[in-house]
């Protein structure tokens, strides 16, 4: 069975970017020896999806940061890749989720960005969230859940709290096993 799971960093105020698309908040985050779960929850992985945007973001380090992963990425522009482990999809999000799952891969990440996380939503395609608060006021932009988000019920399956101030959620969407 297919699991799609939102594992994401986002700001206190609800923003997984600022508005021009800039994560540099996010390295309040880097203390030695300390990776949040990530390495675990990486290798428990089969493929990752995404956003075009949040591809372009991840195109800006130094190494590609999903590498030995399919990278579904989701545009409606015409992108190109040298990577054989990137496929742009530019169907539905349900046609495209059948067509991972029938290519075996069953441990899915959403990585982002926010229009795509909400077009999983409006399907109720999400079975679990890991959210990573981090304590940070942004302000403004990019929202995690930007509305309209549809509603939906979880059960928090666990947290932990980290000495920085990160708080970590793992949620699952009420009624899945």
């Amino acid at each position: 069975m297919t699991k799609v799971t939102l594992y994401i960093a986002a700001s206190l105020d609800g923003y997984i970017a600022r508005s021009d698309g800039g994560i540099d908040w996010l390295s309040i985050l880097d203390i030695e020896g300390e990776d949040y779960g990530y390495s675990d929850f990486y290798e428990s992985i089969d493929a990752i999806v995404l956003g075009s945007k949040t591809y372009e973001v991840g195109l800006g380090f130094d190494q590609w940061p999903y590498p030995e992963k399919k990278s579904f990425v989701f545009t409606q522009r015409h992108l190109q890749s040298d990577r054989d482990d990137v496929v742009f999809v530019s169907g539905s999000v349900k046609q495209a989720l059948a067509d991972i799952k029938a290519q075996g891969l069953e441990n899915i990440w959403l990585v982002g960005g926010g229009e795509l996380i909400n077009s999983f939503l409006q399907h109720s395609l999400i079975d679990e969230y890991i959210i990573s608060t981090i304590p940070i006021i942004l302000g403004g932009g990019i929202y995690l859940f930007p509305p309209p988000t549809p509603e939906e019920k979880l059960e928090l399956i666990s947290s932990k709290q980290y000495p920085n101030g990160l708080l970590q959620t793992h949620y699952r969407r009420k009624g899945k096993i």
